[in-house]
């Protein structure tokens, strides 16, 4: 293996934390924000990039550092070693409430595409990297964009999630069909394109969005029941209802009453 080796432990239900062991001189790397808590021994570094040996140079690190601006990610990373004796741990928390998604990279055909921001962290050695939407329709109504994220390797990589996360293998020429914003991750070998959801009543009145993802396979997804732009539509939407002039204006306290208010 090029990467580190590292174990783990998920802690936690809705609200999880992954914590790593690591051996002697052995590394993780983690988002920006992401850090929980460490043992004494471990040493933490800012590093340009993600560290991965794809790197070499500085206009490789300065293109590897653009392309995570591009997905979401910082220029920088954390990395974690252990500079002691004997194993150390380090732990790192999801920042919303859903799942940690531990992926294997060896066992996934060494690449996995996932939704923008979805990386938490990772053996020292995995890259962090832009996927490509080759299809202009999948580009422009895939949800996600032209631009997914990649993670390649033989290492340890952990994405998060919104909400509870189902895995489904897909056998060959198999079709999933999902909403645009659940999907989380894919692998390689799985062909990812939109299908227009069709029909005028559906297109206008159907509150699921004219556009959905179809996935096929053979491979791996993972789905998230609670994507974070769902989350944030709600709290914005409950937000601009229960503040905006509207409400006083039409109803006052009467749509406060309504609305379960009692501190009018």
């Amino acid at each position: 293996m090029q990467n580190h080796e590292i174990d783990y432990i998920i802690h936690g239900e809705e609200m999880q934390y992954v914590e790593v062991e690591l051996d002697p001189m052995e590394t993780a790397i983690a988002e920006p924000g992401s850090f929980m808590m460490m043992e004494d021994g471990i040493q933490m570094e800012t590093i340009f990039g993600d560290g991965s040996q794809q790197q070499g140079g500085l206009m490789n690190k300065l293109f590897s550092a653009g392309k995570r601006l591009l997905v979401g990610e910082n220029l920088f990373v954390t990395a974690y070693t252990n500079v002691g004796q004997g194993k150390k741990r380090v732990s790192f928390a999801a920042p919303f409430p859903g799942k940690i998604i531990p992926l294997d990279l060896q066992q996934l055909g060494n690449r996995v595409i996932c939704q923008k921001d979805a990386f938490l962290c990772a053996a020292k050695g995995v890259s962090i990297g832009i996927e490509f939407q080759k299809k202009l329709g999948t580009g422009l109504f895939g949800g996600e964009g032209f631009i997914m994220e990649k993670l390649e390797g033989d290492g340890m990589a952990f994405v998060h999630a919104g909400g509870h996360v189902t895995q489904r293998n897909l056998a060959m020429n198999e079709l999933l069909k999902i909403d645009t914003g659940c999907i989380v991750a894919f692998t390689n070998s799985v062909y990812y394109d939109i299908q227009y959801v069709g029909g005028i009543k559906n297109t206008l009145f159907g509150g699921e969005g004219v556009f959905y993802a179809t996935l096929r396979g053979p491979g791996t997804v993972w789905i998230q029941t609670l994507p974070i732009s769902r989350l944030a539509g709600r709290i914005l939407s409950y937000a601009g209802r229960r503040g905006g002039k509207e409400e006083g204006s039409i109803l006052g306290g009467l749509g406060k009453l309504i609305d379960g208010d009692n501190s009018f």
